[in-house]
């Protein structure tokens, strides 16, 4: 029992089989070497085609050999987490702090009522005790639907929150819990019940869209209920006061649930907005959380999630705490980070979007380095250390003196509300640390990656932890142009981290360890592998065309190096995919989102910035579709990529399918038609040809896009004849200049 009282509250374990991965990247790297000397020591004369050609191809392996440098520090000792949630309870039980649960939404058209408030009653739902559970829910539409909605789900609750005590429900969203049901019946639960609990839902959904539907709240509720009355002075979404209802307080009688316990402290905030006022996006939105959750409940532990990120986990707050209160470790950590996972990922993953590898092999060997990004949706965080604390040796949280702060209990739900209100109105912050040294940061729209690299340079470590039943579950896009904009989004941010007071490039030096400085950078460079991506999409399919080599023939020495490390990286790449749980067309699929979000996302992305840098435009914070039409979703569901409207992306990445294509075929044409010895060119050109041919096969879902499908998923036909044109002027333009 005494070794028991002493015994950590969490495991780490080491990965094995590392010396095999740092022998084989050893080996890669002086490959790598091997073709940089190729490159400097066989770039052909001034007399000679191809100089230019050759030279472009250096700096581009150049760029490639650095970067992959950058990816290393991931893969040098992965650490992997267990916490001992029984030790916890044995320990702690008593003195467990209170625990805030901030839900964000922006908009009710892109992220409905229904899914939002089915957010909110997972994580109402924790196992934990209900009186040390705050709720808040953020509406940055400051919608009355959405309000509507949050309403009923406290009146569901009632019902709800002792169902999944009584039966251990998990998922405790009630529409992933129904959905995962598949017979009539939950097998822990009697018939009965479990009819009634489903039939409260579905009418509880359908007043909801009712009223989404509808555009209004009925009048009858609305008149019923004072809290509508706040939308008396609304104007827009962008004009409009600070919005505070305080739905359950915890002492109230109604605040009880149909068992007769205390129910979680439940909060609806829409914070103050003016025309002319910056609001900071979710940054903003986040700082008015904290500031109003102090006054409210002041939990000494927030958990944020995203509106469409679920509890699948029952358990998975407990989990948190004890990497947090552990006597010998916790004093150090400064928030738990958990994977962004999707409930909606196809088999072979048609877009990428549930991001294994990064989630499988690069964050635990983040956690060797001082710990994960943090990502802003499933990240558990000490408020005093999101509020600007710096650490110290000294810290030290003692748990058995934790005491319950906030003024819930000492004022009256009006004078609490009002009170409130100040916190959350736009000119609070005004001449003040907040978005600088306090809360998220301002000015990136990567707020959160940007927010945990500040609290890293204070001196905190974070902590990754990836249990076998995930602890949220969210929407991943499920439309190319979705997956792209999600991509130029996070890679602008990375741009912009870079750009900004704590790049990790040079204010952090010092501050992080240098491993650490390396796997930021590796992120936050992404924009950068745009430029060499489309040389090698371009560069040498052209000159494959007019029969210039710019790699060395198979019967060279100097063949050796590049094969070696094209089927090497290949390979290791693949077989990482496939022990993340991947599938082979997974990593194929993953590997062709790769290419395009490198041409597309991160080319915009890194224009966009420099434009925002030199103030020819202003940041701007687009929310991900959470809904899709029902065609939509079956050609999602069978894995055929949905392309949607005309867009500049879409030219682009149509444009270098055709040229590559185009490229290819003339190459034919010419070189195994046209010329007797046109066979030798798979000799003296065999890398290029490979290289043009990987990206046509690659491309097969673009040309069923232009010319073969007929659904609305295809890409649309000004699209097919404008990259048509593009292509081919390319290919005539270069042939006749060179």
């Amino acid at each position: 029992m005494a070794e028991e009282k002493c015994a950590p509250l969490f495991e780490t374990k080491r990965a094995k089989g590392r010396l095999f991965y740092k022998v084989f990247s050893l080996s890669l790297f002086v490959a790598i070497c091997f073709i940089w000397v190729f490159r400097v020591s066989h770039i052909p004369r001034e007399s000679e085609d191809g100089k230019w050609g050759w030279i472009g191809l250096l700096c581009a392996e150049l760029w490639f050999g650095l970067y992959w440098l950058l990816r290393h520090p991931f893969r040098w000792n992965p650490l992997f987490r267990e916490p001992f949630r029984h030790r916890l309870s044995q320990r702690y039980e008593k003195v467990l702090p209170k625990v805030d649960i901030f839900v964000c939404t922006a908009d009710p058209g892109i992220e409905p009522a229904v899914m939002v408030i089915n957010t909110v009653l997972s994580v109402m739902a924790y196992e934990y005790p209900t009186e040390k559970l705050s709720v808040y829910l953020s509406d940055d539409a400051a919608s009355d639907i959405t309000f509507y909605a949050l309403l009923e789900a406290s009146i569901f609750a009632k019902q709800w929150l002792p169902f999944c005590r009584k039966f251990k429900v998990d998922p405790t969203s009630p529409a992933a819990y129904f959905k995962t049901i598949v017979s009539s019946t939950h097998p822990n639960a009697p018939a009965k019940e479990f009819h009634t609990i489903k039939k409260l839902y579905q009418d509880m959904e359908s007043r909801i869209e009712n009223a989404a539907n509808m555009g209004r709240v009925p009048e009858e509720v609305h008149s019923k209920h004072k809290g509508f009355s706040q939308w008396d002075s609304y104007s827009s979404r962008s004009d409009h006061d600070t919005i505070i209802q305080i739905l359950l307080d915890g002492k109230d009688s109604s605040a009880k649930d149909v068992d007769g316990n205390v129910m979680p402290i439940l909060v609806y905030l829409a914070r103050e907005k003016r025309p002319h006022v910056a609001h900071n996006f979710k940054a903003g939105a986040m700082n008015s959380l904290i500031r109003v959750s102090s006054m409210i409940s002041n939990g000494d532990i927030i958990l944020n999630v995203d509106c469409d990120m679920y509890s699948n986990n029952s358990q998975s707050l407990r989990d948190a705490l004890c990497f947090f209160m552990d006597e010998d470790k916790g004093q150090e950590i400064a928030f738990v980070q958990t994977p962004q996972c999707f409930e909606n990922i196809t088999k072979n993953d048609l877009y990428g979007g549930s991001l294994q590898v990064i989630y499988e092999v690069d964050f635990p060997g983040l956690d060797s380095l001082g710990g994960p990004l943090y990502i802003g949706t499933g990240c558990f965080h000490r408020r005093e250390i999101l509020c600007g604390k710096k650490f110290n040796d000294q810290y030290k949280k003692d748990w058995n003196e934790y005491k319950n702060t906030g003024l819930l209990k000492e004022a009256s739900l009006h004078e609490l509300e009002e009170k409130s209100k100040a916190l959350a109105s736009c000119t609070f912050e005004k001449n003040t640390l907040w978005g600088k040294e306090m809360g998220l940061q301002y000015g990136c729209s990567v707020e959160d990656v940007i927010t945990g690299l500040s609290i890293k340079c204070r001196g905190w470590k974070s902590v990754y932890y990836n249990p076998q039943r995930k602890a949220f579950l969210g929407v991943a896009p499920n439309t190319l142009p979705q997956a792209l904009v999600q991509h130029k989004r996070w890679s602008e941010g990375g741009f912009q981290v870079l750009l900004s007071k704590h790049s990790p490039a040079w204010y952090a030096y010092g501050f992080i360890s240098p491993g650490l400085q390396m796997a930021y950078c590796y992120y936050n460079l992404w924009v950068f592998l745009s430029w060499p991506t489309l040389y090698c999409c371009i560069i040498p399919s052209l000159y494959l065309l007019k029969g210039i080599p710019l790699f060395p023939q198979m019967s060279s020495p100097w063949f050796i190096p590049f094969a070696y490390v094209m089927l090497g990286d290949s390979s290791y790449c693949l077989m990482e995919f496939l022990w993340s749980g991947g599938t082979v067309k997974g990593w194929w699929n993953d590997l062709r989102l790769c290419l395009y979000k490198r041409t597309t996302s991160y080319l915009f992305a890194f224009v966009d910035t420099i434009f925002k840098f030199f103030g020819f435009s202003e940041s701007t914070f687009i929310v991900s579709s959470k809904v899709a039409e029902e065609k939509v979703s079956q050609r999602y569901e069978k894995e055929i990529m949905e392309f949607g409207n005309s867009s500049p992306m879409l030219t682009l990445l149509a444009t270098l399918a055709l040229l590559n294509l185009f490229c290819l075929l003339g190459m034919l044409l010419k070189q195994v038609f046209i010329n007797e010895d046109g066979l030798r060119i798979f000799d003296t050109m065999a890398l290029q040809v490979l290289l043009s041919g990987v990206l046509v096969l690659i491309n097969v879902p673009v040309y069923q896009g232009l010319f073969l499908r007929k659904d609305k998923g295809r890409l649309p036909i000004s699209v097919a004849a404008k990259s048509t044109a593009l292509a081919l002027t390319a290919c005539l333009l270069f042939i006749s200049i060179s």
